[in-house]
């Protein structure tokens, strides 16, 4: 297919995203960001002291995918667990106003909402706190957040797994989600944590970095044939069909059952903050293939959108009109498989 083809196919997927809905199941977080400045040491201890000007809070984990989805104007779905405190407020404000459907999201009065705070001062992150509980759900929770994910899953194209390992994304739940996703044809995507990789067995796509990949193969994943074997090992031992590994500044590795490996190279010109990049790629990875484009096209378009996300400062998002100037300057000649 010639390159003004492509695009025009590419071009015309992204003006279909308004059309299609996506669940997103996982762990949802709230980030905190206390932003101020430090003039003096403590006498109580040798820590710096904080002087408080600003907050801010941000959806975060499973919550900042379903807030990628909405800044590319799809429809999204937020299935999940938040506590019943005034931060799982917040967490419901917030994507209010951002229009994510919550009501798969359930409130569970026995764990807090998982908050991380980030205190920031002359721009460098002095320390982190989180409040979280990261034991796996209760089987009556379970039970009530898979009747909600059915009724879900009936409206919806596409399903994203984002597994932080806060509890979850557990077996009762995966079971559930693959199962029923296989009877409906509905693709299941998962951005994994390692220890969990047994419970993505017959998802369709998974979407580890360099490091997670290795940690889930137990094998080093540099060169081109070695990253070939790590997802082919992968996609064995899950039944997944597509590995989408994504490399940093090196880009992007697609393998594809009976196609192989096909290397994608990075579009960023130049990385400021990686922070919610893995949540744009999964993101745009669900929307092109429900938008029909192949995976090659879709892993493409991900690659495109991470390299627009890396440029900018803090978990940010990228929307329509910016990929759609993205695709009528990218190299297509890059896209052959």
């Amino acid at each position: 297919m010639d390159p003004g083809k492509i695009k025009e196919k590419l071009l015309k997927a992204v003006d279909s995203f308004p059309d299609k809905r996506i669940l997103v199941i996982g762990d949802v977080m709230l980030d905190q960001f206390v932003w101020g400045e430090v003039s003096r040491i403590s006498p109580e201890a040798p820590v710096p002291v904080v002087q408080v000007e600003k907050e801010s809070f941000l959806l975060g984990g499973a919550a900042n995918v379903a807030n990628n989805l909405r800044s590319l104007d799809s429809n999204a779905a937020l299935s999940g667990i938040i506590g019943d405190d005034g931060f799982g407020e917040t967490v419901l404000s917030l994507c209010s106003e951002k229009a994510i459907d919550t009501s798969p999201l359930l409130i569970d009065r026995t764990r807090p909402t998982t908050l991380k705070t980030r205190i920031v001062a002359r721009g460098q992150q002095v320390v982190r706190v989180d409040r979280e509980d990261p034991t796996p759900l209760e089987t009556d929770i379970a039970d009530i957040l898979k009747q909600g994910l059915e009724a879900a899953l009936e409206e919806c194209d596409a399903v994203i797994v984002s597994d932080y390992n806060k509890g979850v994304v557990c077996s009762m739940v995966m079971d559930f989600l693959i199962n029923f996703s296989k009877q409906k044809e509905i693709p299941v995507l998962v951005d994994p944590k390692p220890v969990n990789a047994s419970l993505y067995r017959g998802a369709r796509v998974i979407t580890p970095n360099l490091k997670e990949a290795q940690d889930i193969t137990s094998l080093s994943a540099q060169g081109e044939a070695e990253l070939e074997i790590s997802a082919r090992t992968m996609a064995e031992s899950l039944e997944l069909e597509i590995v989408l590994i994504t490399r940093g500044a090196e880009g992007m590795a697609l393998w594809q059952r009976e196609k192989g490996l096909f290397t994608i190279p990075t579009m960023a010109r130049e990385v400021f903050d990686v922070t919610g990049a893995g949540d744009t790629v999964i993101s745009l990875m669900a929307l092109g293939l429900v938008a029909g484009l192949s995976p090659c096209e879709s892993a493409f378009l991900a690659n495109l959108a991470a390299g627009i996300v890396v440029g900018k400062v803090g978990t940010a998002t990228v929307t329509r009109q910016e990929l759609g100037q993205a695709i009528e300057k990218a190299p297509i000649d890059s896209l052959h498989h």
